[in-house]
């Protein structure tokens, strides 16, 4: 039997002098060689000190439709960005702004130090800076799991891309935020997260190969010659046989349904939100074709002007049709 004696705290401290001394002091108390633990190990804050002037809170504004209440243009969307050029030029991902009738950037930043995704090693730290939920600045933390987690594995979108596998919490409303190093480079920008601990990023050097392009393009000032790609607005899953058993727990299946994508994002004012394409739809055929995986999608993307899609949302069938835009 364990018993708590209680004592007089002078008697307490005049018989053990070492512990009237502070375990932890800042920057070491009566003894400056003791380091203070704070100024050692709190090595993200000073990243985020470094990096959080770079990034920036994008907020759409969509100018054809007004709040009830303050008459103001309507908020479409909002994300996160961070500043690559002393001019101004801001790096994000397409879903944020592509499509919105307005975007406006509040804040004249500091710019942004790109690393290099292929330097990147499994167990680094990283750090996740963005917008979730319109709260500028949020700040997450974690290790890299995987640092070339193939699209055609993930069938996200972005082909012959490895994306950057972290436990850093990467939410809608910080997707297209850094994610950066300790040394306070970005290596990868924040594009979604799959479940708790899962979450990915595009690498930066693949992000470097786009700005070189938007450089070319910027000085071709939109000649022909440019290099442009097509846009539907979705991400997507490969349907794997673990995916199909959990989509038959939790749902009605049609039978039969062993192949295809599921739709896991659709970007609002895409073409695909305009066809009626919705989160959960799983596509099985596209111009008549079987859909085994996303690279048929790719495929029938650059290659038709229009994509005839057969769906399946919960226990129905039908068609929708997407007409893609250039980008």
């Amino acid at each position: 039997m364990a018993f708590l004696v209680l004592t007089d705290s002078s008697q307490l401290i005049s018989d053990n002098q070492d512990l009237a001394k502070p375990v932890f002091s800042d920057g070491g108390g009566d003894n400056p060689k003791i380091p203070s633990l704070r100024k050692t190990h709190n090595f993200i804050a000073d990243v985020v000190e470094k990096v959080a002037p770079t990034v920036v809170y994008i907020e759409i504004k969509d100018t054809r439709r007004f709040d009830f209440f303050t008459g103001h243009p309507a908020t479409a969307s909002n994300g996160s960005g961070f500043i690559v050029h002393k001019d101004g030029l801001i790096l994000t991902n397409a879903h944020v702004v592509i499509g919105k009738p307005h975007t406006q950037v509040q804040k004249d930043l500091t710019v942004m130090k790109l690393g290099s995704s292929a330097s990147a090693r499994p167990g680094e730290f990283v750090v996740a800076l963005g917008s979730p939920l319109s709260l500028s600045n949020t700040i997450t933390a974690g290790v890299i799991s995987s640092v070339n987690r193939g699209s055609e594995e993930l069938g996200l979108k972005g082909r012959n891309m490895g994306y950057i596998q972290t436990d850093a919490a990467i939410t809608f409303g910080n997707s297209g935020g850094p994610l950066v190093n300790l040394d306070g480079e970005a290596i990868g920008i924040n594009s979604m997260n799959v479940t708790a601990g899962i979450s990915f990023a595009i690498p930066i050097d693949y992000a470097k190969e786009f700005l070189d392009a938007c450089e070319q393009r910027i000085k071709l000032k939109g000649n022909a010659t440019a290099t442009k790609r097509k846009y539907m607005g979705i991400t997507m899953l490969t349907l794997t046989p673990q995916i199909i058993s959990e989509i038959i727990a939790r749902h009605k299946l049609p039978e039969g349904v062993t192949h295809g994508v599921l739709v896991w994002k659709v970007v609002p004012a895409s073409p695909a939100y305009t066809a009626g394409l919705k989160p959960g739809d799983i596509v099985t055929h596209i111009n008549n074709k079987p859909v085994n995986g996303a690279n048929d999608i790719y495929m029938a993307l650059e290659s038709a002007k229009y994509l005839a899609m057969m769906v399946v949302r919960e226990n129905k069938r039908f068609e929708v049709t997407v007409i893609p835009e250039e980008m």
